[in-house]
């Protein structure tokens, strides 16, 4: 998944993208309300983590934005306004989920996949599909119960497809959802992902749709 991370402080937003790349979420980083909405208006992320106390434009006035544009993305607010008026009108503007500061990098990561646990259907923490089960937290892979070990562009290659199982994903839908800004992409690189990621899971696993793209079925 591809987060978008808006907070203007360096610190904080240092720690929150350490955090969330080691667990191989691509995640870009802006720093002021106009370049939220520019961003968004770019890019189709999984996720928003949202300051409220933005310059250029308030948080709350781009969730009021984001409402009115109907755009979907799920939003985690984080922020310093920790009052009951604060929190309600936060949720009440559009936002899925409310941390206050300060507050442990091991809640916001358990924020983040619980949102997108919830906000994606995930009847729980481990996503199945047929014989194929991926553990996105353990980053465990399984198939028919034997252990598959990916590198970790593999298992972001699987996580971008298993997430959307059957719809069929362009090389660049793939690449928006894997890469994040300034990441160097060879021109080759899904291509070399996929056939590997074939191999390890057998060529049925995954779908080339010609001239489209691939999508991740269950193998009969």
């Amino acid at each position: 998944m591809r987060i978008l991370l808006a907070e203007d402080d360096p610190l904080i937003a240092s720690a929150i993208l350490a955090s969330l790349r080691k667990l191989d979420f691509s995640v870009d980083w802006v720093e002021d309300g106009r370049s939220v909405e520019s961003a968004l208006a770019t890019c189709d992320y999984g996720m928003l983590i949202l300051d409220l106390g933005l310059p250029g434009v308030d948080g709350l006035e781009i969730l009021e934005r984001m409402k009115r544009a109907e755009k979907q993305t799920p939003v985690l607010i984080i922020t310093a306004r920790g009052g009951v008026e604060d929190r309600v009108g936060g949720l009440n503007a559009g936002a899925d989920d409310y941390l206050v500061k300060p507050f442990s990098l091991e809640e916001l990561v358990a924020r983040v996949f619980a949102l997108r646990r919830r906000t994606q259907g995930w009847s729980s923490s481990e996503l199945r599909l047929g014989k194929l089960a991926v553990d996105p937290r353990k980053r465990q892979v399984r198939l028919d119960e034997q252990e598959i070990h990916l590198s970790d562009r593999e298992f972001r290659l699987l996580m971008a497809l298993i997430e959307v199982p059957g719809q069929v994903l362009s090389i660049t839908q793939l690449e928006e959802r894997l890469y994040g800004w300034g990441e160097e992409i060879a021109s080759n690189s899904i291509e070399v992902q996929l056939h590997r990621l074939r191999k390890k899971l057998g060529k049925d696993w995954i779908r080339n749709i010609r001239g489209i793209g691939f999508k991740l079925v269950e193998a009969a």
